[in-house]
C-alpha cells in the first residue's frame, strides 16, 4: 500500500542496497579467482534468502 506520494516501503530498498554492498565487500575479500568474484557477487544478490532457511533452521531445529 503506498500513500499519496507513492514513497511508501522505500526505506526497505535503501536498507537492502546497504547491506548488498557489506555482503559484496565481504563476499569480495575471500575470493581469489575470477569464478570466485563471480559467485561473490551472486552471493551478495541472494544471502538474504541464506539468513532466512538459517533462522528457521535454527527456530524450528
Amino acid at each position: 500500500m503506498t500513500d499519496r506520494s507513492g514513497t511508501a516501503g522505500a526505506g526497505g530498498g535503501a536498507f537492502y542496497g546497504l547491506a548488498f554492498i557489506g555482503a559484496l565487500v565481504y563476499f569480495w575479500q575471500q575470493a581469489s579467482t575470477f569464478g570466485e568474484y563471480v559467485l561473490a557477487v551472486l552471493k551478495a544478490l541472494v544471502w538474504p534468502a541464506f539468513l532466512v532457511y538459517e533462522a528457521f533452521g535454527a527456530l524450528l531445529g
